[in-house]
């Protein structure tokens, strides 16, 4: 492909065109210059997608915030040791259940590989172009109040995080939350029911949640939008954090 002239370089890039004015540039002439026009310029073009794509993805999983951005759905520590489940951690994987607006809930004693697990499925969802969240329960607590200070605050705040397809919440119950935080849950949860897919990494069983919300109809009603269409995966009891402490020693 010939060079370029400086008017076409600024309109290529005046069209946000940049990954394609970088690929025409570095095309090999020595490769293509054998090439018909229309294989140069599918070359040139599949090039500038790819960088594309890197880079989409790279945005998706800098703005998801995750708390472990290497975290890697393939590259799980004993798997064996940690009795998970192989196949269906590569189910999760392909992140299908998004497309089913299905729930995922990682739980399992301290220090069990949940927010590591919550993070790479994240991850993946941002590879696969899904726009994905990662949030501690606390920290989305101390937003929720921060909201309630300004005008018109609250809504703007649900709208938030109704928004992202895929919605890791860590820490999950941690602590019990408030009146106005289990207010603020059920409408989130309304919102997302049906629509979107949670992540849920918590050290709480299914039996212990309804009382740490609260035993009201807050409780109720929470439970009933997050339990019926979830996938649960126990993470056990081996402390991942003390077994990489003592390999590193």
């Amino acid at each position: 492909m010939s060079r370029l002239d400086g008017e076409t370089k600024r309109k290529l890039r005046e069209m946000n065109a940049g990954e394609l004015l970088e690929a025409i540039d570095t095309q090999d002439e020595m490769l293509s210059i054998g090439l018909p026009f229309e294989d140069r310029v599918r070359l040139a073009v599949d090039d500038a997608y790819s960088t594309f794509t890197h880079s989409k993805v790279a945005g998706l999983i800098r703005r998801a915030g995750l708390r472990y951005p290497n975290a890697d759905l393939r590259r799980i520590d004993l798997l064996d040791e940690r009795s998970l489940n192989r196949p269906l951690l590569a189910q999760l994987g392909t992140c299908s259940f998004v497309a089913r607006q299905q729930n995922v809930v990682f739980q399992g004693f301290t220090g069990s590989g949940k927010s590591y697990l919550g993070c790479a499925i994240a991850k993946r969802a941002c590879e696969h172009r899904i726009r994905a969240h990662y949030v501690r329960m606390p920290d989305l607590e101390e937003a929720w109040v921060a909201a309630q200070d300004s005008p018109g605050g609250a809504g703007k705040f649900l709208r938030k995080y109704a928004a992202f397809t895929l919605l890791v919440v860590d820490e999950w119950l941690l602590d019990r939350p408030t009146e106005s935080m289990r207010g603020m849950l059920l409408e989130l949860m309304e919102r997302r029911y049906g629509e979107t897919s949670t992540v849920f990494c918590t050290q709480y069983s299914q039996k212990d949640w309804h009382q740490r919300l609260g035993s009201g109809v807050h409780a109720d009603a929470i439970m009933d939008r997050i339990i019926h269409n979830t996938i649960w995966v126990e993470t056990g009891t081996y402390n991942m954090r003390e077994h990489t402490a003592l390999a590193s020693a």
